[in-house]
């Protein structure tokens, strides 16, 4: 199935879509994506030692704040009323990985998957902060959506 680019009018203009004929429906997105970290890192912020503080506790924190910042971040992205956020992270210390998992949940016209990627990125960027003073050579990697369901085109599961 073949569409067009939605976000353009006739001459090529960047627009915000419209959808005011659309009808409200549950929607769900989660995404996910990881920080390779040191060693050191895993083991402070397992232990709570990193000197900025509670890095996930933070990062949580960031992550909900991100999704409630998304359509002023990205251009054309409606302002969506969110009944749920929810950022939670994975510790896997054999791999020095950290992932986090972002969901949020609407009743409404437009889904919600940038908001979702936009949390998780924000997540992991502010373990990227707290967490260079102790050593710069992490790596932000994976981010991806993960699931999707409610509106037009139905479910999408990666």
């Amino acid at each position: 199935m073949e569409q067009g680019f939605t976000h353009f009018d006739e001459q090529g203009n960047a627009r915000m879509v419209d959808i005011s004929q659309k009808e409200p429906s549950s929607r769900t997105a989660i995404a996910r994506g990881s920080i390779l970290v040191s060693k050191e890192i895993m083991e402070a912020v397992r232990e709570k030692q990193v000197p900025k503080g509670d890095v996930l506790g933070i990062a949580r924190t960031a992550g909900i704040m991100g999704v409630k910042q998304t359509p002023f971040l990205i251009p054309l992205c409606h302002t969506l009323l969110l009944d749920k956020c929810n950022v939670d992270f994975e510790l896997s210390p054999e791999e020095n990985r950290i992932t986090a998992y972002c969901t949020v949940k609407c009743q409404g016209k437009t889904g919600v998957e940038m908001e979702a990627l936009t949390g998780v990125t924000t997540a992991l960027l502010t373990i990227y902060d707290m967490c260079k003073a102790i050593d710069k050579r992490m790596e932000i990697t994976d981010i991806h959506l993960v699931e999707k369901t409610g509106g037009k085109s139905g479910e999408f599961h990666f």
